[in-house]
């Protein structure tokens, strides 16, 4: 009987030692494969002569739309400012001899999208990043947070509504097509004192996995994109760091792995990141630090401006 129970730990041990190793495996070629190999020629005019990137003019978004016109698309732009939007047009011609096209809206309303649809006519299209965006002015606790309902309605309409309004673009996808559609890592967990930017997010993350869940058969690839702190004008980091790149050097890395990663913190160390705050670290710690660096950040913010 104890040789027999010895023998069943044995057996139970190594298949135990041998699922871990079979595990680390599969993580290190799978890793190997999207970090280091990429995606190859997946993104380029074949899929559609046309990109559209929203937010156009500043950082995540105007790197968006270098990149792709880099890689040959015609670039349609869209943004709130039409003159930022004719600057970063006539750059794109300059540099990279592509075609241009631009809407001036503002996603805080939600009477533009007839516009738009009507600028995209006629269009074969093979990209749509999804990148406008706002987030808090600082770090505030709900019912602090200065204009409250029109906050509310704002963000729900430039982060939320202008992700879930894109449906008419389908149609002007050839036979396959890529959406990209940045939420952001503060969509992985709460966020305390950004609540309600942390939860527009989550719904953009939820969004673009269901999504890819009904259209991948058809072609399509919806990919939801959490980005940790990239060096731009939202994030107030002027100072590019290893954890905090440029958003060339963002955008570069994150467009490897479309098409290998439906939802993807798109750049290596951001991925760390994402695995430590998501598996290794209990949520309500992560959720307590979150509180903690941005009370701080409040009171530094509330400080200055008393000091004005």
């Amino acid at each position: 009987t104890t040789e027999f129970g010895d023998s069943v730990l044995l057996w139970v041990g190594a298949l135990t030692t041998a699922s871990l190793a079979l595990w680390i495996l599969y993580r290190l070629l799978s890793g190997f494969r999207i970090w280091v190999m990429g995606n190859g020629d997946l993104l380029s005019p074949k899929l559609g002569k046309w990109a559209v990137v929203t937010g156009a003019t500043d950082g995540i978004g105007k790197s968006y739309a270098e990149e792709l016109a880099r890689r040959g698309f015609s670039m349609m732009l869209i943004s709130r400012t039409q003159e930022k939007l004719d600057d970063v047009a006539q750059s794109l011609e300059r540099r990279y001899k592509v075609e241009t096209k631009t809407v001036a809206v503002d996603f805080g309303q939600v009477d533009i999208y007839p516009k738009i649809e009507t600028a995209l006519s006629g269009l074969e299209i093979g990209v749509l990043v999804n990148n406008v965006g706002i987030s808090y002015p600082y770090p505030e606790f709900f019912l602090h947070i200065p204009d409250l309902d029109n906050f509310i309605n704002t963000m729900i309409n430039v982060n939320i509504t202008s992700v879930c309004q894109f449906k008419p673009l389908f149609p002007h996808f050839r036979a396959k097509g890529v959406i990209l559609n940045i939420s952001s890592a503060s969509g992985m967990y709460p966020v305390p004192l950004l609540t309600v930017y942390s939860s527009t997010k989550a719904f953009v993350d939820f969004f673009s996995r269901g999504l890819q869940a009904e259209y991948k058969s058809k072609g399509i690839i919806i990919q939801s994109v959490l980005p940790f702190f990239v060096a731009t004008k939202m994030t107030k980091i002027r100072k590019p760091t290893l954890d905090k790149p440029t958003p060339d050097r963002y955008v570069a890395a994150e467009l490897t792995t479309v098409g290998l990663q439906d939802q993807t913190n798109g750049y290596f160390p951001h991925a760390v990141m994402g695995w430590l705050t998501t598996v290794l670290v209990p949520i309500n710690l992560v959720i307590y630090f979150g509180m903690r660096m941005n009370k701080a950040q409040r009171g530094g913010y509330l400080r200055r401006r008393k000091l004005r």
